[in-house]
């Protein structure tokens, strides 16, 4: 079940690199919001492939779940229920406000994952 994917880890590790500089350097109303949210779908899923061997439908169907869930987190507050409110990291990694359109992006990645992954495709 676990494995080393070293294709799947460069690849989640770029779109890392990615995220970080657009958290850093772009701030504006398109690519920082939206597509920042669809790339975190698709590191993610990409960083337990690297990981995890099953088939990829199975990572990608888990983690649109798990971005949903975390979005659904937000809107009750939960890194302040937790006790994390004053902790900046914890705010970031598990976001703060609640919106319908986060979920409409990781979406879009999760659609994404199939026209960029070929063992996608081949499950299909």
């Amino acid at each position: 079940m676990f494995r080393f994917h070293l294709k799947s880890f460069i690849i989640a590790l770029i779109i890392f690199i990615l995220e970080v500089l657009i958290a850093l350097h772009v701030h504006d109303a398109i690519i920082r919001p939206y597509v920042g949210d669809i790339l975190v779908m698709i590191f993610i899923y990409y960083f337990i492939k690297a990981f995890i061997n099953t088939k990829a439908i199975n990572i990608a169907i888990f983690t649109l779940f798990f971005s949903f869930v975390v979005e659904i987190l937000q809107y009750f507050n939960f890194v302040e229920m937790i006790g994390l409110g004053h902790n900046k990291a914890a705010r970031i990694i598990i976001g703060t406000s609640f919106s319908w359109i986060d979920l409409l992006c990781y979406f879009v990645g999760f659609i994404l994952l199939f026209l960029i992954d070929k063992d996608l495709m081949k499950e299909m």
